[in-house]
């Protein structure tokens, strides 16, 4: 990470910011904007979308900058950023499409608004910058293939979890260790967790009760190891994860797992509740040259055969500046696809659930999220999670079943439908003729 405040300096010195624009205004995006406007020389947040001007507002107001504007066209915003002046919009396409601006970070934690400011910023050479694991995991890999297409990045961010967890993935690799489990470390996991009861946490922290319902029902962790695996290339041990509950420190979990099983696998993501120190994240790694070994031991990092490394933080907010100046002076994405999905993230049944309903979204009352295997979600034609809002119900369905695309009826007309439909078409198993 040193290369990159050394660059971002530079740039301050040369009076040459990289410029950004935030398309979402929430708990988290009035965190980064102050982040940024205050705390990251070289690089300047020039504007800022969010369907509620004055949430865009606050985002500058908590950041002590008075000097803002309200834009309603390109031509406007193309404008305040020629002169110095701040924008804030209602109009998310004008960020997308305004000369001026090196890359985007996306923070809404929406699906299908997301996917078209999104694919639009791709379209007009922006690279992007995910805070959005629940886009990511739904669509991130065709939506790499546009941004490849149109040589811009797509990546997720330092901070949240999964670019923790791929930076020390990185790191392990790096220095000749072979990564075999990575693992998030969580407090609790209730899937049956909703709104109602989360309403108090989400009150003194300032955020929205659905999204805290999100952390505490599975649903985000799923989306979050999911993109993790996809970015890496490895799996899961079973359906949900395996979850084990553990309270001594993070290290001593590596009895918990069967090396030949990870092995045989090619490394699988997970988490685990309740170990120390949390909340953290953590690589598994195993070494077989027995000369590494001993330094290994001799450097305090145990016998094998699994090597725990873990960072005992994630300051989300703090870290994405970090992921933007990667990514525009580096090309260095943090997080993304290599190729088509390795796990999926299902929706699953929080309740029974009646014929006729209309499912409600991520972190509220009726589903939610759990990892499967990109192989079992095509051939059982499982819903995505991050497709499941809007849907109708055709049967009931009791708590705890998987729902198929067979149980419900899509809406018409959704961006993100299309987008899924591409997504696996374009990575469908090629067909080996038949001998004859």
């Amino acid at each position: 990470m040193f290369i990159v405040d050394t660059a971002l300096k530079a740039r301050a010195e040369a009076g040459n910011p990289v410029r950004v624009g935030m398309i979402g205004s929430g708990f988290m995006g009035w965190g980064i904007a102050n982040q940024m406007i205050n705390s990251v020389p070289g690089m300047d947040l020039v504007a800022v979308f969010s369907r509620d001007l004055e949430n865009a507002k606050r985002a500058y107001d908590e950041s002590g900058v008075e000097n803002v504007c309200v834009v309603n066209t390109v031509e406007q915003l193309e404008g305040a950023i020629a002169s110095g002046q701040y924008a804030i919009t209602d109009d998310a396409s004008l960020l997308c499409k305004a000369q001026g601006i090196d890359a985007l970070i996306e923070v809404t934690g929406t699906i299908e608004f997301a996917a078209g400011a999104v694919l639009e910023a791709i379209q007009h050479g922006k690279h992007v910058v995910l805070m959005n694991a629940e886009l990511d995991s739904t669509i991130g890999p065709i939506l790499k293939v546009y941004a490849d297409r149109a040589g811009v990045i797509l990546s997720a961010c330092d901070g949240d979890q999964p670019g923790v967890e791929m930076n020390l993935y990185r790191f392990v690799k790096s220095i000749g260790m072979t990564p075999l489990v990575c693992g998030n470390i969580k407090g609790l996991q209730d899937p049956y967790r909703n709104p109602t009861t989360q309403a108090g946490f989400a009150q003194k922290w300032g955020q929205k009760a659905h999204m805290v319902t999100s952390f505490a029902d599975g649903t985000k962790i799923s989306f979050e190891q999911a993109i993790v695996a996809n970015a890496t290339g490895m799996t899961i041990a079973k359906r949900g994860m395996l979850g084990y509950d553990f309270t001594g420190h993070v290290d001593e979990a590596t009895h918990l797992y069967d090396i030949d099983q990870l092995k045989e696998l090619g490394g699988i993501v997970d988490y685990v509740v309740g170990a120390k120190p949390g909340p953290g994240v953590f690589v598994f790694a195993t070494q077989e040259d027995k000369y590494h070994k001993h330094y290994l031991s001799y450097y305090k990092l145990g016998d094998g055969p699994l090597y725990s490394f873990y960072t005992p933080y994630h300051l989300c907010h703090f870290e994405v500046p970090l992921s933007v100046a990667r990514v525009v002076l580096f090309q260095d994405a943090v997080l993304a696809p290599i190729a088509g999905p390795k796990v999926e993230v299902v929706t699953t049944a929080k309740i029974d659930l009646k014929a006729g309903e209309t499912l409600d979204g991520i972190g509220y009352y009726m589903t939610y999220g759990q990892c499967e295997t990109a192989e079992i979600t095509q051939a059982e034609r499982l819903l995505p999670m991050g497709l499941a809002e809007g849907c109708r119900l055709k049967r009931d369905i009791p708590r705890d079943q998987v729902l198929t695309y067979d149980d419900v009826e899509i809406p018409a007309g959704r961006l993100c439908d299309k987008l899924r439909a591409e997504q696996d078409a374009y990575f469908a198993p090629a067909k080996v003729p038949a001998l004859i």
